[in-house]
């Protein structure tokens, strides 16, 4: 192409912390361009934010159907080509839908939706219209998770065995919802977070990094949750069983009450002949253990790597990739295949592998699934859709 390509945004204004992370992420690599935005539902502060991003007037609006309606009626060269959501839960489905009946593309923040009907719904108009949905799971965008799951696909450790995915945090260790955290505040309220707290939060993310990594999925499950907060609605930690589709077994943990830890992802992954493990706080290094051989440490940047961890690093070995460079590699992969798409070209193969909607609808399949399992008397539920 010889243009960026132009980006709005609805939700994400002053203050929100996940809205600067997808700037921040889509202006990594120079092939995105914000052009307008809604930021917020409060005219002040949508106005200002515009202003702070130093977005013209007339490409600041105060809600995302002024936005999408508009911006659907500019002209080709100037209008923007995909809409990025950020917006709590309860407020992805129907921007979205909206983006897609106009004709953009989506990049959205997970989980996709409020509920796993609008899941389907909304994975269905992405089908139906042909457009392009990017999923925000940032952790599937780190160079050696990458890695993992290429040495998985090919079969270096033959038949996967055992999942083991752990995601402790320790920030909702108190009641922060009542006191002025916005974060926890939305989070933890059903009416605009849905039915699960941490699982939904965080247990979505260790679910779809066990599948992402291991390309297996989740067919049974069995699940334990828990508030340890008094006065919060939502469940604070969890426990669950996990049964593959290829006969593995696995274990997941998600909590947000672990005290004293900030952001301790982990997964460990065995086959019939080796496994390896990974640690989102490490995220340069791979450990690959094998049966009868020294444990192997691999690292970002080497030459040894396979093609979509090396597709997806940036720097030479021993320069530290992190959290926004993931970010940042799940935009560039969803550029790089639209703009191919806009110029009739065939992007390469690496470059499609970023979530899709096929993911967010699993995604609220797992809260639903569990939930059912957390309530039912019975040991065992079936992963259903």
């Amino acid at each position: 192409m010889n243009r960026k390509l132009r980006m709005g945004m609805i939700g994400g204004g002053r203050n929100a912390f996940i809205g600067a992370v997808h700037r921040i992420a889509a202006n990594m690599d120079g092939l995105i361009e914000l052009v307008c935005g809604a930021f917020s539902s409060q005219p002040d502060n949508a106005r200002a934010s515009g202003k702070d991003l130093f977005l013209p007037d007339d490409r600041i609006y105060l809600s995302y159907e002024e936005m999408i309606e508009k911006e659907s009626k500019l002209p080709a060269d100037k209008r923007m080509d995909f809409v990025v959501i950020v917006t709590p839960n309860h407020l992805h489905f129907a921007p979205a839908m909206l983006a897609l009946e106009k004709g953009f593309h989506v990049v959205l923040d997970k989980p996709m939706t409020f509920s796993l009907d609008e899941a389907k719904q909304l994975s269905k108009k992405v089908a139906d219209t042909g457009l392009l949905l990017c999923l925000t799971h940032t952790y599937s965008g780190y160079p050696m998770v990458k890695q993992a799951r290429q040495m998985i696909k090919e079969g270096v450790f033959g038949a996967i065995r055992k999942i083991y995915v752990e995601y402790p945090q320790g920030w909702l260790s108190r009641l922060s919802e009542k006191d002025g955290s916005k974060q926890a505040e939305w989070r933890t309220d059903p009416k605009r977070s849905g039915k699960a707290g941490a699982m939904g939060d965080i247990g979505t993310h260790a679910a779809h990094l066990a599948e992402y990594i291991s390309g297996l999925k989740i067919s049974q499950l069995c699940a334990d949750l828990h508030i340890f907060v008094p006065g919060r609605a939502l469940d604070d930690d969890g426990n669950v069983l996990l049964r593959f589709d290829n006969g593995a077994t696995g274990v997941l943990t998600a909590s947000q009450v672990a005290a004293g830890e900030e952001n301790a992802l982990k997964i460990r992954v065995y086959g019939e002949n080796g496994g390896i493990e990974w640690a989102q706080q490490e995220p340069n290094t791979l450990l690959v253990k094998w049966l009868d051989q020294p444990t192997q440490l691999y690292r970002a940047g080497m030459g040894y790597l396979g093609s979509y961890a090396k597709f997806n690093t940036r720097t030479p070995g021993g320069h530290p990739e992190g959290y926004l460079e993931a970010f940042g590699n799940l935009y560039r992969d969803f550029a790089i295949t639209l703009a191919a798409r806009i110029d009739g070209t065939t992007p390469p193969k690496e470059a499609l592998d970023f979530p899709s909607a096929e993911d967010g609808v699993r995604g609220m399949a797992f809260i639903d699934n569990l939930i059912r399992s957390n309530e039912s008397k019975e040991k065992w539920t079936p992963f259903t859709i």
